[in-house]
């Protein structure tokens, strides 16, 4: 998966079009992610010791990483990513715009 916890990303498509927002949670085995302030969804809560009163929350619910691009913390522009091998064999995520490698593995 080309996204990772900590990455900030563009929504794409839905009804956050254009919104920005950090991952908070990277759920590779679904292929989505969870991202602050994207993809809302109200929830009924039953009171609980942790919550006596209960109600409707509001959380963020996860959205298909295909939906997400991620934005180079170098050019702060959304890019794909190139996976490049440095010399000792450390694999990377580079950026397809400006080239500059965005973490190392």
């Amino acid at each position: 998966m080309h996204i990772r916890r900590g990455d900030t990303v563009l929504v794409l498509t839905g009804k956050d079009r254009g919104l920005r927002g950090k991952v908070v949670r990277a759920l590779p085995k679904e292929n989505r992610a969870v991202v602050e302030g994207v993809n809302k969804v109200k929830r009924h809560q039953k009171p609980t010791p942790s919550n006596p009163q209960g109600g409707i929350i509001t959380r963020e619910a996860p959205i298909h990483a295909s939906n997400l691009m991620l934005v180079c913390p170098h050019c702060h522009k959304p890019t794909r990513i190139a996976h490049r091998v440095d010399e000792q064999g450390n694999r990377t995520r580079a950026c397809k715009r400006c080239g500059a490698v965005v973490d190392a593995k």
